[in-house]
């Protein structure tokens, strides 16, 4: 296995400098998707790797479940690792399996608690809802009777956008528009498995956290760019995050994403604005290889790339050993 074992736990560091540019160079939709994957196969390889790193490690201790034969000497020359990296990995490996389960958990909860809301709203019309109209259930969006200004995109079957009163009394026609524009929009490329999936790989690993922080950033952005398509101005779009943001609240559902939540300048919010009174983004997926972020995503990709290799020859290099020394 050699020491290549503990490289994918590093190596999410090559994917820190595209967390930084991709929102910058690539159209949110295509550095969601980058990051996303990215984040998912680096963490896969890395919680692979300190299970590997666990057995190895404590094949030698009395009492494990593995073969009697792996005490035989052969065995003992072929793992190298003391039984205290082993158990030190397999306590990481409890760590993260608490954090993940805690996270998943937690999503589930939320989202339960959000549903059990909606539970007793009148049935509305399907139409647009006007800024003076009470709560109910109005197609696809769920008016909730809550003077504190909020909405985000509840996932489910069927998925709703939640939005309080309080944020549709702060909101002109047109904002109100393109508020419900961008929350159908994570709805229907359900940014909240993007949002849910980069949670779990930071759990796993804490070097994938920015990549988590890029991709909460870059759904909000690809729902502002599919807003501003739907109501044909990206200004009204601007002026509504901006708006939002003025006179919201933190989301009581923490983890969905949600149209505008306060923060200091230059928060995420901001830049949101900034975007949208600038040009149209580009619709590349990939960034041109002759510029920074070019650079960056090659980097990422070939660290992704190692540490698929890294574990899969660990694993393999176990299978040889295991095969070597049992009668399978």
């Amino acid at each position: 296995m050699g020491v290549f074992v503990f490289l994918p736990l590093i190596l999410p560091l090559t994917a820190v400098p595209i967390a930084r540019l991709a929102g910058q160079h690539l159209h949110p939709r295509g550095a969601a998707r980058l990051l996303t994957a990215i984040s998912a196969v680096m963490a896969l390889c890395s919680a692979l790797c300190l299970g590997l790193i666990g057995v190895v490690g404590t094949a030698q201790i009395p009492g494990n479940p593995l073969p009697d034969s792996w005490s035989d000497p052969e065995v003992r020359a072929a793992l190298q690792y003391h039984e205290t990296i082993g158990t030190a990995a397999i306590c990481v490996l409890l760590v993260v399996a608490a954090a993940t389960t805690r996270t998943v958990v937690r999503h589930l909860r939320v989202r339960g608690r959000a549903r059990r809301a909606l539970e007793g709203l009148p049935p509305g019309g399907p139409d647009a809802v006007a800024p003076a109209g009470g709560p109910g259930l109005f197609g696809d969006v769920a008016v909730l009777p809550d003077g504190t200004p909020y909405a985000y995109a509840l996932p489910g079957s069927p998925g709703r956008v939640v939005v309080s009163t309080g944020m549709l009394a702060g909101l002109a026609a047109d904002e109100r528009e393109a508020l419900l524009a961008h929350e159908r929009a994570h709805l229907v490329h359900r940014h909240h498995r993007h949002l849910l999936t980069t949670q779990l790989a930071g759990c796993v690993n804490p070097f994938l956290r920015p990549l988590q922080q890029a991709v909460a950033y870059s759904a909000e952005r690809w729902a502002d760019e599919e807003s501003a398509q739907v109501v044909g101005d990206r200004r009204i779009t601007a002026r509504a995050v901006a708006r939002a943001a003025l006179v919201s609240r933190r989301a009581p559902v923490p983890g969905f994403a949600a149209f505008a939540a306060p923060g200091p300048v230059p928060g995420p919010v901001p830049r949101r604005v900034a975007a949208l009174l600038g040009p149209v983004p580009s619709s590349r997926n990939w960034p041109p290889a002759h510029t920074r972020a070019g650079l960056a995503a090659m980097v990422a990709a070939a660290g992704a790339a190692a540490s698929a290799l890294c574990a899969l020859n660990a694993a393999v290099a176990l299978l040889l050993v295991l095969k070597a020394v049992t009668p399978l």
